[in-house]
C-alpha cells in the first residue's frame, strides 16, 4: 500500500513532489510605487519601522531567558498590556541588524573604486519585449537606491524634435526622452532637498547610461534636451579646472569631485567592436510567442547600420565612454586597442562569465582603474536578473539590473547598498595596488541562531492556521560560478492545538519558535552574502516565500538583532525575525 501511495505521489500534480523548480525562489513580483528596496533604502526608517513593529509574547520571553532584556523592559512585569511595547524593547528593535563601517561610504577615492546600485532598462515595466514604458520607472528605481539608469533613445517619426525611449524592435510602449529626462530632476531636486549629513541619506551622483540610436539630428536633440531640462544639474566638463589630467585617461575622478551631478556614459564605437549575441539562443522557459519575438528583435538589430556619435553628445561623456571591445586588450594589455580616455567596459553575464575563472584576477585588475557595466543577458525577456555577487567579485562596479521585479539578484544588490547612498567602496585588493582578487585561503564559520518571528505574513486567500512557517537560507559567495549556494533551513513551526499537552510558550502560526542554529563554512571573501526566506510548509502545494532579507555577512551586526523582512515586491511587511550571527575562523 505504501508503494502503490508513493507511486502515485509521483503523478499528483499537487503532490509534495511536485514542487516548483528551486530557482523559482529566485523569482520576485512586480515592483510598485511603494517598492522601498532594491537599492539600499529599505534600511532607512519609516512609518512602518517607527510606530508599527512589534513582539511576540514568546521572544519577549526568549530575550528574558537570553538575558538580553529584562522581563520588566520587555514588559512582562504584568504592568503592561501584551501588545503595548515598553521604550526598551523600542529601541532594541530599532537596532540596526547591520553595521556599516563609514569607511565604506567615503567619497575621496576615485570613482572606479566604488560599487554603484544600479538598472537596466529602467524605463520598462515588466516584460522585456512585450511590457510598457514608463517615466515614473526612473522615480521608483532612484527612491529605492538606484545610482546609475538607463535610457535607450530612438528617433521619433512622429515628431523629429522629441527623441523617445523605447526598447526597440520589440512590442514595448515608448515614451518621449523629455518626460524622463523631467522625472529624473525632480527626483534629484527632492533628494537635493531632503537630503542630510547622515550615511544612507545623502544625495549622490545620478549616473545615466544612454543607449544611443539617433541619427545626427536627434542626437543633437538629446544634447540640447537633456541641458535645457537638468541646467546646471548636468555634469557637462571636466570638474577640475586646472590640468585636465583625468579628461586625458589620468587618475580619475573622486567620487566627492562629482558632487551630486547627473554624469552621462555615452557610447563610443571602435573598429571590430563585439556584438553582444546572448539572444541569439533560445530560453526553454519561453513560449513560441516569445522565442518569435525575439528572433524578430535580433534580425532587426542586426540590419540596424551603426550609429555614429556626434562630437556634442560625445563630450558630454566626460567620465565614461561606453565601449564593446574587439578583443582582451582591455585586461591582457597594457591598454585597451583603439579605446577612448576613461573607458567603460559594456558587457553582458555571459560575455563576462566566458573569461572567469581564467581571467578573474586580470579582470579584478583592470576594474580597479577603469569601469564596468554588466547588463543581463539577453534571454532573460520576462526581466528575471543575473546573479550579481561574482561579478562584484571581480570588481564589476555597475551591474546593472532588472530592476521590474524585486527578486533574488536584487535581493543581492538591496544587501549590498543597504544603509548607504548608493556608491560603495570595494574591498582593497579591488581597488588601485591590490591583487584584483578578494578570495582568501582561509576558511571562516558562520553561525546563524534563529530564534523566531512575529507577524509572519498570511499568503493571499490563505488561513493563519495552515501555515508552517521555517526559514531557508543560502550563503552566495562570489566564487560560486555554478550558482549553487549551499542552503540550510529550520524545521516547520506548528502550533500544538492542544495546548494544555504543550509545556512553555506556544505561539500562532503568525508568531513562530523555531531557536535553532544554522552553520556554515566558506573561504573568507568580503562579498558573501546570507540570502534568507521566510516559507511556508505547504503539504499539497509548492512552498510560497511568504517574506524575503538578505544581509552581507562582513556588515552583519554581533548579538541579536531583528531583521526587517520584505515582501517580493520589495514593499515593507510588519514581520521580522530574531536572530544572531557569529562570524568567526573555522
Amino acid at each position: 500500500m505504501a508503494s502503490l501511495t508513493s507511486r502515485l505521489s509521483d503523478f499528483n500534480p499537487f503532490s509534495s513532489k511536485s514542487k516548483i523548480r528551486e530557482d523559482d525562489d529566485d523569482k520576485g513580483e512586480q515592483v510598485t510605487n511603494a517598492t522601498v528596496a532594491g537599492g539600499g533604502h529599505s534600511a532607512r526608517e519609516t512609518g512602518i519601522t517607527k510606530n508599527q513593529l512589534r513582539v511576540s509574547h514568546a521572544l519577549k520571553s526568549f530575550l528574558v531567558e537570553q538575558k538580553v532584556l529584562s522581563a520588566e523592559e520587555v514588559g512582562l512585569d504584568g504592568l503592561l498590556s501584551l501588545d503595548e511595547t515598553t521604550e526598551a524593547l523600542r529601541a532594541f528593535l530599532d537596532k540596526p541588524h547591520i553595521d556599516v563601517p563609514s569607511y565604506l561610504t567615503d567619497r575621496s577615492h576615485p570613482l572606479p573604486e566604488y560599487f554603484i546600485s544600479s538598472s537596466h532598462n529602467t524605463y520598462l515595466v515588466a516584460h522585456q519585449l512585450f511590457g510598457d514604458s514608463s517615466a515614473e520607472a526612473y522615480s521608483i528605481a532612484l527612491h529605492a537606491g538606484s545610482r546609475c539608469v538607463e535610457i535607450d533613445a530612438w528617433d521619433n517619426d512622429e515628431d523629429a524634435d522629441e527623441p523617445k525611449v523605447t526598447h526597440g524592435y520589440t512590442l514595448v510602449s515608448h515614451i518621449s526622452f523629455r518626460s524622463v529626462c523631467e522625472t529624473i530632476r525632480d527626483v534629484y531636486d527632492k533628494e537635493a532637498a531632503e537630503s542630510k549629513p547622515e550615511q544612507g541619506y545623502r544625495a549622490a551622483p545620478i549616473m545615466l547610461s544612454l543607449e544611443n540610436h539617433c541619427g545626427a539630428k536627434g542626437q543633437l536633440r538629446l544634447v540640447q534636451i537633456m541641458k535645457e531640462v537638468w541646467g546646471d544639474r548636468l555634469l557637462s566638463k571636466s570638474v577640475r579646472e586646472e590640468g585636465h589630467q583625468e579628461q586625458e585617461g589620468g587618475q580619475h575622478v573622486t567620487l566627492a569631485e562629482l558632487g551630486s551631478k547627473i554624469v552621462v556614459i555615452v557610447e563610443h564605437h571602435i573598429p571590430g567592436e563585439i556584438t553582444e549575441s546572448d539572444s541569439d539562443s533560445s530560453s526553454d522557459s519561453e513560449d513560441e510567442e516569445q522565442k518569435e519575438a525575439r528572433k524578430t528583435y535580433k534580425d532587426k538589430e542586426k540590419a540596424a547600420p551603426a550609429t555614429v556619435i556626434i562630437p556634442e553628445l560625445a563630450d558630454l561623456g566626460v567620465y565614461a565612454q561606453s565601449v564593446k571591445p574587439s578583443d582582451n586588450s582591455w585586461y591582457d594589455q597594457p591598454a585597451l586597442t583603439n579605446g577612448p580616455h576613461h573607458h567603460l567596459i559594456n558587457v553582458s553575464e555571459s560575455g563576462l562569465s566566458s573569461h572567469m575563472p581564467a581571467a578573474s584576477a586580470k579582470i579584478g585588475a583592470h576594474n580597479a582603474h577603469h569601469l564596468m557595466r554588466v547588463f543581463p543577458k539577453g534571454t532573460r525577456i520576462s526581466s528575471k536578473n543575473l546573479n550579481p555577487v561574482p561579478f562584484w567579485g571581480v570588481g564589476a562596479q555597475i551591474c546593472a539590473l532588472n530592476w521590474q521585479t524585486f527578486g533574488a539578484g536584487m535581493q543581492m544588490n538591496e544587501a549590498l547598498f543597504s544603509g548607504t547612498d548608493g556608491y560603495v567602496l570595494k574591498p582593497p585588493a579591488l581597488r588601485a595596488g591590490g591583487s584584483g582578487s578578494e578570495s582568501w585561503p582561509f576558511e571562516k564559520k558562520l553561525r546563524l541562531h534563529i530564534a523566531g518571528a512575529t507577524d509572519v505574513p498570511i499568503p493571499k486567500d490563505g488561513d493563519a492556521d495552515a501555515i508552517k512557517p521555517y526559514v531557508t537560507c543560502s550563503l552566495v559567495h562570489p566564487d560560486d560560478l555554478e550558482k549553487n549556494p549551499p542552503k540550510r533551513k529550520t524545521a516547520p513551526y506548528k502550533q500544538h492545538k492542544l495546548s494544555f499537552l504543550h509545556k512553555g510558550e506556544n505561539p500562532a502560526s503568525t508568531d513562530p519558535v523555531w531557536d535553532e542554529v544554522l552553520e556554515w563554512t566558506y573561504e573568507e571573501n568580503e562579498l558573501v552574502f546570507l540570502r534568507m526566506l521566510l516559507k511556508s510548509d505547504d503539504s499539497f502545494a509548492s512552498n510560497p516565500v511568504l517574506a524575503v532579507a538578505a544581509v552581507r555577512v562582513v556588515c552583519a551586526a554581533e548579538g541579536w538583532r531583528f531583521v526587517r523582512l520584505l515582501d517580493l515586491k520589495g514593499e515593507e511587511t510588519r514581520c521580522s525575525l530574531l536572530v544572531k550571527f557569529e562570524v568567526g575562523d573555522a
